[in-house]
């Protein structure tokens, strides 16, 4: 158990696999009450009755992000349900690689209503809850591809992720003492984001990149070591990556 992980009330999007399933497993351990939200409720379903068997607290949340309403009533279930939220993490994500003359207008649609307003929409639902609080956390999922332009093939991505970091810090500074903003940067992670990619070239391209990757598991402690920080501390950012990763 951690002291300032303990009995915290975590909300955690993309919960059902990866990085957000890992984290809810982790900090589970650790002792805090995990929200889960994704829209595979089987999938969620399985991790709640592992961490609840194992002694721990979790519950589910159908939820889409790219649904404004939805990521609303997660929020507004977690806060009824357990009173109060200590921790939202924004880890939902979609990468789509593909050179910018392939023009996939559908998945560049889909990364900036995934990865920009999802996380939007979850700051929009929760920071109300933190203001009434006096406190809360804000964790976004960005990437080592928010920190230089990962191209050719991920330009529409990178961009994504540049504005994840950009809303994170912006954020930290208009809320002042009472919240936290962290910014989380993965490299390559063993996760269902080097699935997402179309167009056969770059998505060989990506597998291949992904074969250095480390576990998801990785990105769980990061997240970790930030929420059990003192209430005056925040960490702002974490970059990690494979040791072995250029990029």
């Amino acid at each position: 158990m951690s002291k300032n992980i303990e009995g915290k009330v975590v909300v955690i999007t993309g919960a059902s696999s990866g990085l957000g399933e890992a984290t809810a497993r982790h900090l589970a351990a650790l002792g805090a009450t995990v929200v889960l939200a994704a829209r595979r409720t089987e999938m969620l379903d399985t991790i709640v009755a592992d961490i609840t068997a194992s002694g721990g607290k979790a519950k589910a949340y159908a939820t889409d992000v790219t649904k404004k309403e939805q990521v609303e009533a997660l929020i507004k279930g977690a806060v009824e349900t357990f009173g109060r939220i200590d921790v939202l993490i924004n880890n939902a994500g979609f990468m789509a690689i593909a050179p910018m003359f392939e023009v996939k207008t559908e998945e560049w649609d889909r990364m900036i209503d995934i990865n920009i307003k999802g996380v939007l929409y979850g700051i929009a639902a929760a920071l109300p809850v933190f203001q009434a609080q006096q406190s809360g956390h804000v964790i976004n999922i960005s990437s080592v591809a928010g920190q230089k332009v990962f191209s050719p093939g991920g330009t529409v991505y990178s961009g994504t992720k540049f504005a994840v970091r950009a809303i994170s810090e912006g954020l930290r500074h208009e809320v002042g003492a009472m919240i936290r903003t962290t910014t989380i940067a993965p490299g390559a992670v063993e996760s269902e984001l080097k699935l997402g990619s179309s167009h056969q070239v770059s998505r060989d391209a990506v597998n291949d990149f992904y074969k250095q990757a480390i576990p998801a598991s990785s990105v769980a402690r990061a997240i970790a070591f930030a929420i059990e920080q003192p209430a005056d501390v925040d960490i702002s950012e974490i970059v990690l990556r494979p040791t072995s990763q250029d990029f």
